[in-house]
């Protein structure tokens, strides 16, 4: 799984439209899932995206994490992570996992971070959305669980 997490104040994910989820301040997390993830890494990348330690502290240091600062999650499902784009001019996504794979684990995803006392808002797997994001620092990390699960 690769994860894109934006530290934010605020952020917002309409559908046509209409408003699907908001959240102030929190992480925004651009979520891929791959042909070859399993539990396991949606379990490493919700424990870390939950202690990761990129909020500021009073002393404006990147201290504390995302339950320390009750802070809100926005996950969108975003399969362009996967793109492959070694050879030509089109990306291809063969390594992004077909849905009937990627959505249990992008909602198993989900649970874990509820689980873990993390409030989650969500765009609609497979919709096209429009996100609008605060991104605050700018803080933007790339998270990717091939790097704990090599393949």
């Amino acid at each position: 799984m690769i994860a894109v997490i934006q530290r934010v104040s605020e952020a917002e994910v309409k559908i046509h439209g209409k408003s699907r989820g908001r959240i102030g301040i929190g992480l925004v997390i651009l979520l891929g899932v791959s042909e070859d993830d399993e539990i396991r890494d949606a379990d490493w990348l919700a424990e870390k995206i939950v202690g990761i330690r990129i909020f500021a502290d009073s002393d404006e240091k990147m201290n504390l994490s995302l339950r320390e600062i009750e802070g809100k999650v926005l996950v969108i499902s975003q399969f362009t992570l996967l793109a492959d784009y070694k050879r030509g001019r089109r990306p291809g996504f063969t390594h992004a996992a077909r849905p009937d794979t990627a959505i249990p684990l992008y909602e198993y995803f989900m649970d874990q971070l509820w689980r873990n006392d993390i409030q989650v808002e969500k765009g609609e797997f497979g919709a096209e959305m429009q996100v609008k994001i605060m991104n605050e620092g700018p803080v933007t990390m790339v998270l990717d669980s091939r790097v704990k699960f090599p393949r």
